[in-house]
């Protein structure tokens, strides 16, 4: 059970860590005054690692839930 929830806190501060970069990211791209073609592309792919992100970060929060309740 403590191997669930210390996997389940790995893979969400994990999540967490890619979030931060996808905001990192999102602001440097809006500021670097690109074309908005280009703009957009670039969304689109952080958009993609976005949703990665959230759901690394809500498998491993189920991860930690799981392990709390078989504890």
């Amino acid at each position: 059970m403590n191997l669930t929830v210390a996997a389940g806190t790995i893979l969400t501060l994990a999540g967490l860590a890619i979030l931060v970069w996808c905001m990192a990211a999102a602001r440097a791209a809006h500021r670097a005054g690109l074309a908005d073609a280009e703009l957009r592309a670039r969304m689109q792919r952080l958009v993609a690692w976005n949703f990665g992100a959230l759901f690394l970060s809500a498998a491993g929060l189920i991860l930690v839930v799981i392990g709390l309740a078989l504890a």
